[in-house]
C-alpha cells in the first residue's frame, strides 16, 4: 500500500515501439473501416494512370477487398518499397508536402493496412515479362515470388482488423459496411469520368461506370448516381475569379434533401468535406430552401496546390485554404449566379418526356459565360 511519504511508482522506461506496433497505431489513424482501404487503394491507382479499376469485396470488405487496375503497375523495388514506412514516390522535398497534386501517397497507406490483414500485392511494368508477388500477414512478411500478369497492380486485402479484434468489434453490419463503400467507388468516379469502375459485392456485379471523356460522360454518371431526375432538374455553372476556379452542376430546390449527404464537394479532384465551401452553398440557397433542408448539388473546385492544405486530417476528407473568405465568396457567387437563372423553372420527373438538356447531347456544346 502506497503512504503519503512514499515515492510515486515508477513508470515504463521510454522505447522504440517495434514496427509492426508503429504501424498498427498509424493503421488506426488511416483505415477507419474496409471503405477506408478502398479509398486508399483506387486513390493510388487514380495516381498510376489507371484507365480501368475493378474492386472486389465479400462481407462489407471484412472478408476480402481486392483492387485490381490497369495503371503503370511498379517493378520490384518499388514494390517492395512501398511496403515500408515513410516511403511514398508523391513528395521528395518539403516544398512537395505543401503543394500535394496526387490523391495519396503511393505507399504511404499500404504498411498501415498489410498490418491489419492478410494482405497481397502483385504488381508488373510493362518493361518486364512477369510481375513480382509479395505476402504480408499482421505486418510480417511471408513470401515474394514471380507471376504472370498483365500491366498493373492487383492489391487483395483478407481479413481485415484479424489481429486487432477491438476494431473489429466495432464495425457495423455488413449491408453498412458495403454501402461504405460504394459510397466512395461512387465519389471517385464524379471526379475521374476518364477512368471506368467496376463494383462487385459478394460476386455479384453491383456497379459499372465506362471511362470518357467530356460533358457527356460526366453526365452518363450523374445520371447513374442520382438518377434521370437529376439531369432534368440541375443548373450547370462555371465560375473564374482569379487563380479559383468552380465548376459543377447544382439541383433546383425542388430536389432538396434532409441532410448534407447530397452534397459533393471536389478541391482538386479530391472528394472533402469542407465547412467553409458548405457554408457558401447554404448562404446561396437560404431564399430559396427551408433551414432543415439541404440542395443536391456536385461542385469541383481548382486552386494552385500550394493555397490549400490537404493534411489536415490523416484521411485527406478536410482541407484549409489559405484564402478561405475568397474561396467562400467565389462558391456563393457562382451558385447565386446559376440560381439567378432559375426564374420560372419548375420540377420535371423524369418519367414526363422531356428534351434532355443541351450539354447532355453527344456532339454538342453549351456556351459557357463566367461570373
Amino acid at each position: 500500500m502506497t503512504t503519503i511519504d512514499s515515492p510515486p511508482p515508477r513508470g515504463r522506461p521510454i522505447q522504440r515501439l517495434s514496427e509492426v506496433l508503429s504501424n498498427q497505431i498509424a493503421a488506426g489513424e488511416v483505415v477507419e473501416r474496409p471503405a477506408s482501404v478502398v479509398k486508399e487503394l483506387v486513390e493510388n491507382s487514380l495516381d498510376a494512370g489507371a484507365s480501368r479499376i475493378e474492386v472486389w469485396i465479400e462481407q462489407g470488405g471484412k472478408r476480402l477487398i481486392r483492387v485490381v487496375d490497369n495503371g503503370h503497375g511498379m517493378e520490384d523495388g518499388q514494390a517492395r518499397l512501398a511496403l515500408e514506412r515513410h516511403a511514398t514516390s508523391k513528395i521528395a522535398s518539403v516544398e512537395d508536402l505543401f503543394a500535394i497534386q496526387t490523391l495519396g501517397f503511393r505507399g504511404e497507406a499500404l504498411p498501415s493496412i498489410a498490418s491489419v490483414s492478410h494482405f497481397e500485392l502483385e504488381s508488373r511494368i510493362a518493361e518486364q515479362v512477369d510481375g513480382v508477388h509479395l505476402a504480408v500477414r499482421g505486418g510480417q512478411w511471408e513470401e515474394e515470388s514471380r507471376l504472370v500478369m498483365p500491366v498493373g497492380t492487383r492489391i487483395t486485402v483478407r481479413n481485415l482488423f484479424f489481429n486487432t479484434p477491438a476494431r473489429l468489434k466495432f464495425m457495423s453490419a455488413e449491408n453498412t459496411e458495403a454501402q461504405h463503400v460504394t459510397e466512395w467507388i461512387q465519389r471517385l468516379a464524379m471526379a475521374h469520368p476518364e477512368s471506368g469502375f467496376k463494383l462487385w459485392i459478394n460476386g455479384r456485379e453491383s456497379l459499372e461506370m465506362r471511362a470518357g471523356t467530356g460533358e457527356y460522360w460526366v453526365g452518363q454518371r450523374l445520371a447513374t448516381l442520382f438518377g434521370d431526375d437529376f439531369l432534368a432538374n440541375c443548373l450547370e455553372l462555371e465560375s473564374h475569379q482569379e487563380h479559383v476556379a468552380v465548376s459543377g452542376w447544382v439541383g433546383l430546390p425542388a430536389l432538396s434533401r434532409s441532410n448534407a449527404r447530397s452534397i459533393h464537394l471536389f478541391v482538386n479532384g479530391r472528394w472533402v468535406r469542407d465547412k467553409v465551401i458548405i457554408a457558401a452553398v447554404r448562404e446561396a440557397y437560404r431564399d430559396l430552401l427551408a433551414s432543415n433542408r439541404y440542395p443536391v448539388l456536385v461542385l469541383f473546385i481548382q486552386v494552385p496546390p500550394d493555397t490549400v492544405d490537404v493534411n489536415v486530417h490523416p484521411s485527406k476528407q478536410e482541407v484549409r485554404f489559405h484564402q478561405q473568405t475568397f474561396v467562400y465568396s467565389t462558391v456563393r457567387r457562382a451558385i447565386e449566379a446559376a440560381l439567378a437563372t432559375l426564374g420560372r423553372r419548375t420540377f420535371q420527373s423524369s418519367e414526363q418526356p422531356s428534351p434532355p438538356p443541351q450539354w447532355f447531347i453527344p456532339g454538342m456544346t453549351k456556351s459557357r459565360k463566367n461570373s
